[in-house]
């Protein structure tokens, strides 16, 4: 396997913060307009948005939930923190982020109703580690077929102490506890009843339940993840992650095998569960999609995608493209 981001010091490692809540209906949205107003009303310093005394009267949740949302408004990247370059806070500022004012913003997804919106939070939640490690290694390392919550713990906790044992962690008091914890929030964030029963209701926890990336079986005594095609999920947001991918970790290479964006620890086979032949089949549409910036290719033997400079490519114009198709005025025209 290839070298986990987790090994890589660019990225620091957290197994906190959510306060043990998942992410919720309708925190995203109250996040970003809070920052949005603050901006509008020409407050300078928006830290406080989160901690002040009228943040529980403000956004209606207690003092626990409000932490919550801000932690969950980072790691999905609706909002940012200026000059943030791991997850330091001090004296950095609130900012809503490009995907944010897509998705919240006017004429964006308010209400998450569309699935690439939830595609999208998952991404920046799975594909690289930070403030949702265990997302991350849950999603690019745990290759269990079937697990449990303490099965996931057992296989963490072990993982932490390889990354103490070479220096990572070894600052961190990350104990027993806080793991146990973590493991929970990520069970929630995405399970969905075995018995196909789940209802509206059972989602309003975590709308990212609606993707069905998690199974729970014996009746909920374990788990699965669902390997294989995703219906819902457009290919403007498979070239994202893809594009993200390519950008982030391999900004200098022109070419991928399929294998690889299969397989790859923050790969979008890997983070959106897709099996060879499904992340195949994508990569050989995106020509169309791209007019031919990445480009499919067979003719050496082996099935591999092509761009001559991914760095000039810009992986949420995609996504804006789509976003402008759906809305009213364009399907009007």
């Amino acid at each position: 396997m290839a070298r986990s981001l987790l090994d890589d010091g660019r990225f620091r490692l957290q197994f906190a913060g959510h306060e043990t809540f998942p992410l919720r209906y309708g925190w995203l949205k109250k996040s970003f307009d809070a920052v949005v107003a603050a901006e509008a009303a020409g407050q300078i310093d928006t830290r406080s948005i989160f901690t002040d005394d009228a943040a529980i009267a403000n956004f209606g949740v207690g003092k626990n939930m409000v932490t919550s949302m801000r932690h969950w408004s980072l790691a999905s990247g609706i909002l940012q923190i200026s000059n943030d370059d791991d997850l330091s806070s001090s004296g950095g500022q609130f900012q809503p982020t490009a995907l944010g004012r897509l998705l919240f913003g006017d004429s964006g997804d308010p209400y998450l109703e569309r699935p690439a919106s939830l595609w999208l939070l998952h991404w920046h939640l799975a594909a690289t580690p930070g403030r949702a490690t265990t997302w991350y290694w849950a999603f690019n390392e745990l290759n269990e077929p079937t697990f449990t919550r303490d099965v996931v713990r057992t296989r963490l906790g072990r993982r932490c102490n390889e990354l103490r044992d070479d220096g990572r962690l070894k600052t961190s008091r990350i104990t027993e506890s806080t793991l146990k914890s973590d493991v929970l929030c990520f069970i929630r964030t995405y399970a969905v009843k075995s018995d196909g029963r789940s209802t509206q209701e059972d989602a309003l926890e975590c709308p990212l339940t609606e993707l069905g990336l998690v199974q729970s079986v014996d009746i909920g005594s374990a788990f699965q993840f669902r390997r294989g095609p995703k219906s819902t999920l457009p290919d403007e947001v498979f070239l994202y992650g893809l594009l993200r991918f390519w950008r982030g970790l391999y900004p200098t290479r022109r070419e991928f095998t399929v294998e690889a964006v299969t397989h790859e620890p923050g790969s979008p086979g890997r983070v959106f569960l897709l099996d060879e032949e499904t992340v195949a089949e994508r990569l050989a549409r995106l020509s169309d999609l791209t007019r031919g910036a990445v480009r499919w290719d067979e003719s050496t033997g082996m099935r591999q995608v092509y761009a001559a400079d991914v760095m000039t490519l810009e992986p949420l114009a995609f996504v804006e493209r789509l976003y402008r198709r759906a809305r009213p005025e364009a399907k009007a025209a």
